[in-house]
């Protein structure tokens, strides 16, 4: 087995602001043919991680979540079910059950989400417990404040004990890039993450804002891009927060598409973490099948 080298993090890599979101914005102008759009939108539909995460969560909403997680639309069960269930981690025996016979993975957040404010003990235990109930993925927060600090030799040791712990579930490690403040830092925290271990980069928790954004998501794939060309080893990526609509979707599979290429397109190694984004997608698809909008009163919230 090759060793891999870990890089000097505290050697910034320079990002050209102007030239990122200029790219985006030149990718944005890409325009999808109706065929290739119908095929789009049920992808993204496969990519989503239909995640509840509130204080009043309850085993009956979980199950009605999983339910629609099975079968997004019951007029029309030819479309894809999404690529899992986001839950916390007394929440997992449930999701587990409710797709019991699926392919749908259950993710559970742990290490004190979506603050990080927890000693290690606290974070490794949280982990432990998700899995141990059944969790196939753990989407984990780094610790903003002392990576602001520079303490990158933290994050990094913290990421990789809670990688262990994981044992055989995935892990997705939350950067909370709306708390890094700039593109510099995002990659670097990209490239700990990685390094350490995770098996996808999110970029947020969708408890602050900004969330996800397309200049930002674009810089994390450059990350993993360059990893994958040092390493050999894929990694996945995960937007998280503030997608809603359609139309941003498909935005973002053409970065992945023009980063990473096609090899990425999948729900293996692309998610979006965003509920409401499902109802809309929902409301394409059959926009695009059938010729006639739905009212979204017409698709289920959970």
């Amino acid at each position: 087995m090759s060793v891999i080298s870990i890089p000097d993090f505290n050697q910034t890599i320079p990002i050209d602001k102007v030239g990122v979101e200029e790219r985006v914005s030149r990718l944005n102008k890409r325009s999808i043919k109706k065929e290739s759009k119908v095929q789009a939108l049920n992808l993204a539909l496969s990519m989503i991680d239909l995640t509840t995460l509130e204080g009043k969560d309850s085993e009956g909403k979980v199950i009605q979540m999983c339910s629609k997680a099975r079968m997004p639309y019951a007029p029309m069960p030819h479309l894809p079910s999404v690529a899992a269930v986001c839950v916390y981690p007394n929440m997992v025996t449930t999701a587990k059950k409710a797709l019991k016979g699926t392919s749908i993975n259950v993710a559970s957040v742990a290490t004190a989400f979506p603050s990080g404010m927890a000693q290690l003990q606290v974070k490794l235990d949280d982990t432990k417990f998700a899995v141990d109930s059944g969790a196939d993925e753990i989407d984990m927060v780094i610790s903003r404040g002392e990576f602001l600090k520079g303490n990158y030799n933290f994050i990094f040791d913290e990421i990789a004990a809670i990688k262990e712990v994981c044992g055989e579930a995935h892990l997705k490690v939350i950067l909370e890039t709306g708390e890094l403040e700039t593109y510099e830092n995002v990659r670097t925290a990209s490239d700990i993450a990685m390094y350490a271990g995770a098996d996808f980069i999110k970029t947020s928790t969708g408890k602050i804002s900004p969330a996800a954004t397309q200049p930002v998501t674009l810089v994390m794939l450059e990350a993993i891009r360059d990893f994958y060309g040092d390493t050999g080893i894929m990694v996945g990526m995960k937007p998280a927060g503030g997608i809603r609509k359609a139309k941003e979707a498909l935005q973002y599979l053409v970065l992945v598409k023009e980063t990473l290429g096609a090899a990425w397109l999948t729900p293996d190694w692309f998610r979006f973490g965003a509920s409401s984004l499902t109802n809309d997608l929902l409301m394409q698809i059959v926009k695009q099948e059938t010729g006639v909008y739905q009212s979204l009163h017409y698709f289920s919230e959970d």
